[in-house]
């Protein structure tokens, strides 16, 4: 089979050597490797190879230093001429030893981390496939450095460095996805990718704002959907996916496909994904407090509390989705490249289950507590023009618009009023980015951003026995958010073994909002903002040695008020209501980290990166008046009134470290550790512990890999949060936690052992299987107000076209 394939490869060479095609395959099992990175500096060139591990590199011609990069494997460099006598075959030996990766995020260009200051994790599509995760935000828990809070089973909110929620910002292909109501809670707005159709995931650690603007605070997760691929020679480049997946804990039943078709300067490429997941099964070894003993249903106009059959079901908690993907690439030479991509993702009516938890009297809160269909549309243009002027090497340009519709549909227990708040938001970007290499050690980056987003919120109460309808309070007033900006970022190679980056970043942000008074008694009708904001990093990355990297980088980050912080209008927790405070400004982050990097004796990796971060006039949720009053009737219950608040400083540091070996014969070992101490100032002076820096969590992992078979066992460890040291705003929340024996709530410590595997019958078919919290733990993710599955069986099948 070798043979044939090499004979093959030979044979499709010689078809196209006018064209100076590179082919580039796993050397064990000769599996073509897609998306590897092919780099020069001299000529000055990138390209990647397609899903047959090819790429034309007729612009690579004369170069003395040809590298060739992929995640997992040794970096390759030759020159041009070295290329041609292995006849453009190049064989990739898997490796976890690489100091180096190709990422985009740092600057929004290319770039070898050797030259980021940054700390950047890179998700590779190869543990992916292994991984084969349900959702975008399990995709995120791949990487051992990203912790996953879930309200319910439709959801999933990163925590980074200790913050979450909009002090994260999220980029699909570049383009912001955070809008004007991304709030402080928990989100769920990353479940709206598809897995399936992501091609690479970065995560740069760290305040982003200086490129990346409002919001880059504790990070900025960018995700690369697939990318259409051109035909390299007359033939159509015809290829795609057809893949599904079951998992036992919650009935999942998942079916994809993509399909490509590129010729030499067009290409289309078709993305749809349809999951089903039936209500989710926890695990039968752990705190009784998080079991499921009854629930309610509908029963002869009225809300009964019925006995669930099975305690570890988690009713209801079940949910479906789909994502649909369509993207057109015109190619009509070397130096332009436009790219449009259609996103669409919805999902059904789900459950937020930790509010199902909640009781009143001695009863359930709540008949029903469901956030309607979650959607999410995006268009967008990519333009890129790559020419060497005097004022740029290459030029990007996004324009995008993207459509958001997320409602709350809410009950008390036998009440007749059912309470639905629904907002939608209209989103367009306008994004110029250019990079130009003034010297040999010289790279300028620069660029341009505007941000609009219109946002639209009503209310309906329906009386669910007649059938009427009233118009109710919305949890947004009328309204509109801005942002407008200009960077610039530049790199110097001080000397061979030092790099320096510095930039900064102008923000202009303004906020108008009408609120409606005949529904809820404000104090104002309207308000409006319009305020500006500077930050700005520098970094250093030292190298020693080919073996060592050092690091250091400071930063300042930013988040301007959006709608949320400002003009919401919402019950955050039993007895409490947010209302609208129109005197918030800006909060800042003030971040240093330093890291290193380092290889020993050719099988040791090792790595360690220290961080501190200041977050200054931070917005909090805190004790307010409205018309005077500390406490007003809201949803028919009396309610201490609170609002968003530059009420607080908060501090969070903390370390990221990890380690790999390489022990030969395809078996490997690497663990990953992350610890993270966070506080933040309470009303009264005194500190608590932040919300959102997680407890310590990491993993370890054993894997084998020969020829066509990978093999994972691997163990995924949380450490306790005990009840002294919970945030202040946790206390309150018993129905997300355990209690100790003073009945106080706290996170218990908890830890799975799992298994995957990987076996690729041939270029056309994989197979996947793997068991997950094989010791059937019953455990629950700190913050989170539902409980991870149980012992979970996950098969799947994968054929190439």
């Amino acid at each position: 089979m070798r043979k044939i394939i090499l004979w093959s490869c030979m044979v499709l060479l010689c078809h196209v050597s006018s064209s100076q095609v590179l082919t580039i395959v796993d050397a064990q099992n000769n599996e073509p490797l897609e998306a590897a990175a092919i780099i020069s500096e001299t000529p000055s060139s990138f390209t990647t190879t397609n899903t047959r591990g090819q790429a034309d590199i007729s612009d690579f011609k004369g170069s003395e230093q040809i590298q060739i990069r992929m995640i997992g494997y040794e970096i390759i460099v030759k020159s041009y001429e070295e290329l041609k006598q292995q006849s453009f075959l190049i064989p990739l030996k898997v490796s976890a030893m690489n100091l180096d990766q190709v990422v985009i995020s740092a600057s929004r260009s290319k770039q070898v981390t050797a030259a980021v200051p940054e700390r950047i994790s890179v998700i590779s599509s190869k543990e992916v496939s292994l991984q084969n995760p349900q959702t975008a935000a399990d995709l995120l828990n791949v990487s051992g450095e990203v912790y996953i809070q879930k309200s319910q089973q439709g959801g999933g909110s990163p925590m980074i460095r200790g913050f979450s929620t909009n002090r994260l910002l999220y980029t699909v292909d570049g383009v912001r996805m955070n809008n004007a109501i991304f709030r402080s809670g928990n989100l769920q707005n990353v479940i709206s990718l598809d897995p399936f159709a992501i091609e690479k995931t970065e995560v740069l650690f760290g305040p982003g704002s200086n490129i990346y603007g409002s919001d880059a605070i504790g990070g900025v997760m960018s995700f690369q959907t697939l990318t259409p691929q051109l035909s390299l020679d007359d033939e159509p480049l015809v290829s795609g996916v057809a893949a599904g997946r079951y998992s036992s804990a919650n009935q999942e039943n998942t079916g994809h496909f993509n399909v490509n078709v590129g010729w030499k300067k067009w290409s289309v490429l078709t993305s749809i994904t349809a999951n089903k997941y039936g209500d989710l099964k926890m695990g039968s070894n752990g705190p009784d407090d998080y079991l499921r003993p009854n629930y309610v249903i509908r029963q002869d106009s009225m809300d009964v509390v019925v006995a669930n059959e099975d305690p570890k079901i988690q009713n209801p908690s079940g949910y479906d989705q789909i994502n649909m993907m369509q993207k057109i690439r015109f190619k009509p030479n070397e130096k332009w490249d436009f790219q449009y991509g259609f996103h669409y993702s919805e999902t059904s009516d789900y459950s937020r289950y930790d509010r199902h938890q909640r009781t009143k009297n001695g009863l359930p809160q709540y008949g029903e507590w469901a956030y309607g269909p979650q959607k999410w549309m995006m268009n967008n243009l990519n333009i890129m023009h790559q020419n060497k002027t005097t004022v740029y090497d290459e030029f990007t340009i996004r324009l995008a618009q993207q459509s958001f519709e997320e409602s709350r549909i809410s009950r008390d227990f036998n009440d007749a009023i059912r309470e639905t708040r629904m907002e939608e938001v209209e989103a367009y970007s306008f994004n110029m980015d250019f990079n130009k290499k003034l010297s040999a050690r010289n790279d300028f980056f620069y660029g341009i951003e505007g941000v609009y987003n219109d946002v639209t919120s009503k209310g309906i109460d329906e009386d669910i026995i007649t059938g009427s309808s009233i118009e109710g309070a919305p949890r947004y007033p009328k309204s509109n958010w801005g942002s407008y900006a200009a960077y610039v970022n530049n790199q110097f190679q001080a000397t061979e073994k030092v790099m320096l980056q510095g930039g900064l970043r102008y923000s202009n942000y303004q906020i108008q909002a009408d609120f409606d008074t005949s529904l809820f008694p404000y104090p104002f009708t309207s308000t409006s903002l319009n305020n500006d904001a500077v930050t700005g990093s520098f970094g250093v990355v030292v190298r020693p040695t080919d073996r060592l990297v050092l690091t250091a980088n400071a930063a300042t980050g930013f988040r301007s008020p959006n709608i949320d912080d400002m003009g919401k209008l919402f019950d955050s927790e039993a007895g409490s209501v947010v209302v609208p405070n129109k005197n918030l400004q800006a909060e800042y982050a003030y971040s240093v980290d330093v890291g290193f990097a380092a290889t020993i004796l050719d099988f040791v990796k090792i790595d360690a990166t220290g961080y501190y971060t200041l977050l200054d006039n931070a917005m909090v949720r805190r004790d307010y008046t409205l018309n005077g009053m500390d406490s007003v009737i809201y949803e028919g219950d009396l309610s201490q009134v609170q609002a968003i608040q530059n009420a607080a400083q908060s501090t969070v540091y903390g370390v990221q470290a990890g380690i790999q070996f390489d022990f030969g014969s395809g078996f490997g070992l690497s663990s990953r550790i992350n610890y993270q101490k966070g506080e933040e100032e309470l009303d009264n002076g005194d500190k608590s512990p932040s919300r959102h820096a997680a407890p310590l969590f990491g993993n370890t992992k054993l894997t084998y890999h020969y020829k066509n078979l990978d093999l994972q066992f691997y163990a995924v460890y949380n450490a306790e949060r005990k009840a002294k040291y919970m945030p202040e705003e946790e206390l309150g929340k018993t129905e997300f936690y355990a209690l100790d024996v003073n009945g106080e709530p706290y996170s218990p410590a908890w830890y799975t052992l799992n298994f995957k595997t990987m076996y690729r019958v041939n270029e056309t078919l994989h197979l996947t299987a793997g068991l997950e919290n094989i010791t059937d733990q019953r455990y629950r993710p700190y913050s989170s107000g539902i409980s991870a599955p149980g012992r979970n069986f996950i098969i799947g099948v994968k054929a190439k076209l």
